[in-house]
C-alpha cells in the first residue's frame, strides 16, 4: 500500500468521524439522516452477496431485516412480560437483552431463514426465483401483521413499542452522552456504532469475495452448469450465500429496532425490498465499493430532496403534492442514471470474471 493510499484512508477517517459532529449544527434530523443511511448500506452490501456475488435474484431480503427488528424488538421491550405470567415471573425487572447477545442471535435467526428460504428454491433461477423470495418477504410481513391472535406475539398492525436503547459498557445509547464540556447526542452515537459495523461489513465481504467461497459464487453466478461441471458443490454454496446475505440483514434489523424504539409490520414492506435491490443495482453490481455508494446515494436522496420538493410545490401554487413530487425526482434521477450508467455509477471493471489476481 503506498503513502498516497494511506494518507487517503487517513482523510476519509477523519471526515467519516467527525461528520456527526459537522451534521449537528444543522440539526440532529440531518444525524439520523445519516444513520439511516449507514442503516441501508449494511442491507445493500447483504443482498449484495447474495445477488451481486452469487447472482441469486432475491426480492425478498426485507424479510430477514424484519426477522432481526423483531427478535431485539421481542427481548428488550415489555411486551412478553406483560402477555407472559410466566416471562414475567422469570424476569422480574424486565427483559433487557444486551447488545454483545443480540447481534449474533440476529444473525444467526435470520441466517437460519435464509437458508430455510434457500432450501426450496435451489432448482429455480431468473424470474421464478425472484417471484418465490418475493412471496416469501410477504409471507413474513403477513404473519407479523396477524401474530396477535389467539396468542399475542408480534401485536399484530400496532407494533411493538418501548424498546430498550442498546447500552455499550455502562453508556445508554438513547440518551445524551455528557464527558466535560463536550456532549454527544444519542444519534450521533448511534452514527459511530453503525459506521463500525459498516466498516467491519465491507472489510468481511472484501475478503469473502476474495476466498474460495467468493469466487465458487461468482462461479455460480456467471454459469451455474459450468461450476457444477467443475466439482464446485453448488446446491451448499446457494445455500450458504442465502445464509450468509441474510444475517447481514438480521444485524440491520436488530439495529434498526434499537435505533427507533418501535417496529411495525409497515416497515418491512415489499418497496423496501426494491429499494435495497435498486442500490445494488444502481451502484455497480457485485461491486463493493458501487454497492455503498448506491446505497448511500439512494437512502440520503429521498430526505434531501423534502428540501427541493417543498418549494417546487410552493411554486405551483399547492396543486402537487410534496410527497408525490419527491418520488418523482427519485424516480427521474435512477433513470437518468441507468441511461447514462446502464452497469452502474461504479461498474466492477472486471465484470464478468470469477478470478482476481493478488499482487
Amino acid at each position: 500500500m503506498n503513502i498516497k493510499k494511506l494518507i487517503l484512508y487517513f482523510i476519509a477517517g477523519i471526515a467519516l468521524i467527525a461528520l456527526p459532529l459537522f451534521l449537528q449544527t444543522f440539526g440532529n434530523a440531518w444525524v439520523r439522516i445519516a444513520d439511516t443511511a449507514l442503516l441501508y448500506v449494511l442491507l445493500a452490501i447483504g443482498l449484495n452477496i447474495v445477488v451481486g456475488y452469487a447472482g441469486l435474484l432475491d426480492l425478498g431480503y426485507v424479510a430477514f431485516f424484519a426477522v432481526g427488528a423483531y427478535l431485539y424488538a421481542l427481548l428488550a421491550s415489555p411486551h412478553l412480560t406483560q402477555t407472559f405470567p410466566w416471562i414475567a415471573a422469570t424476569f422480574p425487572n424486565g427483559m433487557h437483552t444486551s447488545i454483545w447477545l443480540v447481534i449474533p442471535l440476529a444473525a444467526g435467526c435470520a441466517a437460519f431463514f435464509g437458508v430455510l428460504l434457500g432450501a426450496p428454491t435451489l432448482k429455480l433461477r431468473g424470474d421464478y426465483l425472484a417471484i418465490v423470495t418475493l412471496g416469501f418477504g410477504e409471507i413474513i410481513r403477513v404473519f407479523l401483521n396477524n401474530l396477535d391472535h389467539p396468542v399475542n406475539i408480534t401485536n399484530g398492525p400496532k407494533g411493538l413499542s418501548g424498546i430498550d436503547p442498546f447500552s455499550i459498557f455502562g453508556v445508554t445509547m438513547g440518551k445524551t452522552f455528557t464527558f466535560g464540556n463536550f456532549q454527544l447526542t444519542s444519534v450521533a452515537m448511534y452514527y459511530y456504532l453503525f459506521l463500525v459495523l459498516v466498516l467491519f461489513s465491507i472489510v468481511l465481504s472484501h475478503r469473502l469475495a476474495l476466498s474460495r467461497v467468493g469466487r465458487a459464487w461468482m462461479a455460480i453466478r456467471e454459469d451455474e452448469i459450468a461450476a457444477k461441471a467443475m466439482g464446485i458443490n453448488t446446491r451448499n454454496l446457494k445455500l450458504l450465500a442465502f445464509g450468509t446475505g441474510a444475517s447481514f440483514g438480521g444485524v440491520s434489523g436488530a439495529l434498526f429496532a434499537s435505533f427507533q424504539g418501535f417496529v411495525s409490520p409497515e416497515s418491512f414492506t415489499l418497496m423496501e425490498s426494491i429499494m435495497i435491490v435498486a442500490m445494488v443495482v444502481l451502484g455497480g453490481l457485485g461491486h463493493l465499493p458501487g454497492v455503498v455508494l448506491g446505497a448511500l446515494l439512494l437512502a440520503a436522496l429521498p430526505e434531501v430532496l423534502r428540501y427541493v420538493a417543498g418549494p417546487l410545490q410552493n411554486m405551483t401554487g399547492g396543486r402537487l403534492d410534496a410527497s408525490i413530487l419527491r418520488q418523482l425526482l427519485i424516480a427521474l434521477a435512477m433513470i437518468v442514471v441507468m441511461l447514462l450508467r446502464p452497469r452502474g455509477l461504479w461498474p466492477t471493471p472486471d465484470h464478468g470474471k470469477s478470478l482476481q489476481t493478488n499482487t
